[in-house]
């Protein structure tokens, strides 16, 4: 019983002190698998688009509210077809919606900026 009780004092204080630390970073605890994590770094940072990009949400009509809050943030990145241990910029494809994909956006995630290559209509 007297181990329980130590074992609590140092828990529950570490717990506190873990918890605040954390929260003033600004660090939730959902969105830990790869896909959720790519998306949310993408989203935080500076969008560059190409003069292809800005050609082809012409084209398709898809105009920036839309790609950010539908096509990027319930995306499902394709890990396959992405390159994410390239060095400086890694390149990644998302696919929109996640089930029966109808749009394919190529982008590089840099240190400052997301910088969006191409946006493809599949179906």
């Amino acid at each position: 019983m007297k181990k329980i009780k130590f074992f609590l004092i140092g828990l529950v204080p570490g717990l506190i002190i873990v918890f605040f630390v954390l929260n003033k970073k600004g660090v939730s605890c959902s969105g830990y698998l790869p896909n959720s994590r790519v998306i949310a770094e993408t989203l935080s940072k500076d969008f560059k688009y190409s003069e292809s990009f800005k050609s082809e949400m012409a084209a398709l009509k898809v105009d920036e509210k839309f790609l950010k809050d539908s096509i990027i943030t319930a995306g499902k990145v394709d890990f396959d077809r992405s390159h994410a241990q390239k060095k400086a910029c890694p390149d990644y494809l998302i696919s929109y919606p996640k089930d029966n994909p109808r749009y394919e956006v190529t982008f590089e995630k840099c240190a400052e900026e997301a910088q969006l290559l191409s946006l493809k209509k599949i179906k």
